[in-house]
C-alpha cells in the first residue's frame, strides 16, 4: 500500500471493508476472494501482499 500510496481510508472507498482491512492486518483469516480483491485494487501480485509462514506447533 505504500508503494501505491493508498490508505486504508482509500481502500474503504474502493469497497474493500474496513474490518477486513483490520483482520488482514491482524493475521485474521481472509477468504481468497479478499485476496484477490485486494490485489485489483493495489494492481499486483499475491506475493506482493503475503508470505506463507510455516505454523511452529
Amino acid at each position: 500500500m505504500k508503494k501505491k500510496h493508498i490508505s486504508s481510508y482509500e481502500l474503504e472507498k474502493r469497497g474493500f471493508s474496513r474490518s477486513t482491512y483490520y483482520a488482514m492486518k491482524y493475521g485474521k483469516s481472509v477468504t481468497v476472494n479478499t485476496i484477490n480483491q485486494l490485489c485489483a485494487i493495489l494492481d499486483c501480485e499475491v506475493s506482493d501482499i503475503m508470505k506463507y509462514v510455516r505454523d511452529t506447533d
